[in-house]
């Protein structure tokens, strides 16, 4: 399927752009770090890395308004950090630290943040889609304007409980905008071997949702197209599917020697579709220097490199956190 563009929208500054090119490098350094420390044995349980997917979240976010809520699967490292949320307190959680923003007790797939409002971090496949529409339905019910945002994957994208969410959020006309992330192999399998319509976006056609599919790789690509979503649901118009077309570099999880696909493969869309690369190109083409670039990176590296010495002089949870967090207060 040729991936469509969406519709002219305004042009991002070279601000805009060098704060998505520096969120984008947050992302990634972080994920390397954390991929570091997991081979140190720092790191328990999954891992599942962000890199090469970061345009796809930094462009959204860079659509939203305070307030628009996040929610996700797994592979949520990058969501977190595009949310604002504390490196340190992320890469402590990742080290089951009580400095974490789960106190330890979440890992790297269940973390939150009510401040920057982002509601997870979920383990089970898909099952955040139906809790991202249940905020939506709340957005709704309170008459707040806000827009919840629900990411799921290519293989999520075919489970059941999603199509529930979209009858739902139909029917209700839900401020959601369900967000695809095809990364084309889900856990290993190619989107051409487990998918009978690989066009995700029109997977919403059975209800009438509107969708379309974007270049997951462009950050300006993918911000027009939230912008367009995001004006479509705050006008009461219901929800709205973004297929996000875009590539993971590493494997499914860290245990993943992903010998699904070749290395020529990934080399191909490292050198040709690379979604940094991308933006530094337009902030050259722009007359940015170098420096600034080199500058950045020095401090998104310090940055990571505080997190990762926080996280693991943080100490571990008190035995007597296993009895907290169970009931809520009501």
């Amino acid at each position: 399927m040729a991936t469509r563009r969406t519709r002219k929208a305004a042009e991002p500054s070279q601000d805009d752009l060098l704060k998505a090119y520096r969120d984008m490098l947050l992302i990634r350094r972080f994920e390397e770090k954390a991929g570091q420390l997991y081979g140190m044995g720092l790191i328990g349980g999954f891992c599942h890395l962000y890199i090469g997917q970061e345009a796809v979240v930094v462009g959204l976010t860079a659509a939203t308004e305070d307030g628009d809520q996040t929610t996700t699967s797994y592979r949520d490292h990058g969501h977190m950090l595009a949310c604002g949320m504390d490196p340190k307190g992320v890469m402590a959680e990742l080290t089951g630290r009580a400095g974490g923003y789960s106190k330890g007790k979440g890992g790297s797939m269940h973390m939150f943040s009510r401040e920057k409002h982002f509601f997870g971090g979920h383990g089970i496949v898909a099952a955040q889609v139906p809790l991202g529409a249940g905020l939506g339905f709340a957005n709704k019910y309170l008459e707040n304007g806000k827009v919840s945002l629900v990411y799921f994957g290519d293989g999520a994208a075919n489970q059941g409980q999603v199509y529930e969410s979209f009858n739902m959020a139909a029917l209700w006309a839900l401020p959601v905008i369900f967000v695809i992330e095809n990364n084309k192999y889900a856990m290993g399998t190619s989107v051409a071997r487990s998918s009978s319509t690989p066009a995700y976006y029109t997977r919403g056609a059975a209800f009438s949702i509107p969708g379309e599919a974007v270049d997951g790789m462009d950050f300006v690509a993918v911000k027009a197209a939230g912008e367009k979503a995001l004006d479509h649901c705050r006008s009461g118009k219901g929800p709205y599917i973004l297929e996000m077309n875009t590539y993971r570099y590493r494997g499914h999880s860290m245990s993943d020697p992903a010998k699904y696909r070749t290395r020529e493969e990934v080399t191909k869309m490292r050198e040709e579709k690379d979604p940094i690369e991308h933006v530094r190109a337009l902030l050259l083409a722009m007359g940015v220097e170098e420096e600034r670039f080199k500058e950045i990176d020095r401090e998104v590296k310090a940055q990571v490199n505080d997190a990762a010495t926080f996280a693991q002089e943080s100490p571990e949870p008190d035995e007597a956190e296993l009895w907290t967090d169970i009931y809520a207060q009501a």
